[in-house]
């Protein structure tokens, strides 16, 4: 008996729509096409358990429920009422939320064609049940994803319930936290495995080595959090169990890894980050210093340098922001001759006092600022 294919988007980072589609292939995917700020793909459902368990750079895997054509309001209204058989997967005692994505006739705010959708779903409950479910904008049962295009409507499920860029260890963050999705995507840019030295010499919140150690060692970011799709009326909790159980097994909490070092110029920050790398169970692989980063000795090995400084969107100013950049400059090219530098600049300004001529130039989107995941190979 063929297995039932899930058709399904995966909600990326802008800039690492490709990775995130090699990703999901890697993890069993099919059909997969890389979009904009997405990638669509085709799944049996116990790949689709296993990308939330295991994928590290969607922010959501919505799961495509049906399509119908959508010329105004009251096409939405009775299309979002045939679409599923509600009474199975909506009950009362349900609470949902409904997010919008795109335009058509006649809607064209989203807030407007939210609330055409959640007028359906109530009116026909309470047609059923005489009662309606309550809106949960936070903690809903069931997440519910419209997107508008071309004269048609695609309904879909949202798997998490929360954004899959959450893992659960960063209670504490700086002032401008880089995702940590955006930063396991950074990470696997620069191809680093496990193999050699990283070091983050401004390392904020501590996001690009802790998305790195669990990388290295395979550490699933979705093992320890709650997902929407456990509710869902077609869950199949043995099926889950199996890829808990896969996940649990390719871990490598065993592996030895080299020096993984972050340095923190202000020491409530550099706190911040201890506090990150202990609530992700990485105390014993990820070392946080607080200090001049100008102070670090290096080993002499070849290593790896990450870091994502600030650039004056969000944090510093001008004049001590250019001196930060000329001193990581001196400091690279004085500390790790023979390391490579991958530095996320949002500055291209900022980016000329390290006086270092990049090789690689990767666009990336980070919170709405256009940036450059820079790569240098340090003489």
């Amino acid at each position: 008996m063929a297995k039932p294919i899930i058709r399904a988007i995966a909600v990326l980072p802008q800039g690492l729509e490709s990775e995130g589609a090699a990703e999901l292939i890697a993890l069993g995917a099919k059909a997969v096409k890389p979009l904009r700020r997405a990638a669509s793909f085709d799944a049996d459902t116990a790949c689709f358990y296993r990308l939330h368990l295991q994928a590290r750079l969607p922010f959501r895997l919505l799961r495509e429920m049906a399509s119908f054509a959508c010329n105004g309001p009251s096409d939405l209204y009775a299309g979002v009422q045939n679409a599923l058989a509600w009474e199975k997967w909506l009950h009362p005692s349900m609470s949902f939320r409904v997010d919008v994505t795109g335009t058509g006739p006649g809607l064209t705010h989203s807030h407007f064609t939210a609330l055409q959708v959640k007028n359906a779903l109530v009116d026909l409950q309470r047609q059923i049940w005489g009662e309606r479910s309550s809106i949960d904008l936070d903690e809903a049962d069931l997440c519910i994803h419209l997107h508008l295009g071309r004269d048609a409507a695609v309904l879909s499920l949202d798997g998490s319930g929360g954004s899959l860029h959450r893992r659960g260890y960063r209670a504490a963050v700086g002032a401008a936290p880089l995702k940590e999705n955006l930063a396991a995507g950074l990470i696997r840019l620069t191809g680093w495995s496990g193999d050699v030295p990283l070091v983050d010499p401004c390392c904020g919140s501590g996001t690009l080595l802790i998305e790195a150690t669990s990388l290295a060692l395979s550490l699933a970011p979705g093992l320890n959090r709650a997902f929407a799709l456990e509710g869902w009326a077609d869950f199949n909790p043995e099926l889950w169990q199996e890829e808990v159980a896969r996940a649990q097994q390719r871990q490598q909490r065993q592996r030895s890894l080299p020096l993984i070092l972050g340095c923190e110029q202000d020491p409530s920050v550099a706190e911040q980050a201890r506090t990150n790398v202990r609530a992700a169970g990485l105390a014993d692989r990820i070392t946080i210093t607080d200090g001049e980063f100008r102070d670090l000795q290096l080993p002499e090995a070849p290593g790896l340098l990450v870091c994502n400084p600030p650039y004056g969107q969000r944090l510093g100013s001008g004049d001590e922001l250019t001196s930060l950049y000329d001193d990581l400059g001196c400091f690279a090219k004085s500390r790790a001759s023979g390391w490579e530098l991958w530095l996320l600049s949002g500055n291209p300004a900022l980016t000329g006092a390290l006086r270092m001529k990049a090789s690689r130039r990767m666009p990336i989107s980070n919170g709405g600022i256009d940036c450059r995941w820079l790569h240098y190979a340090i003489r």
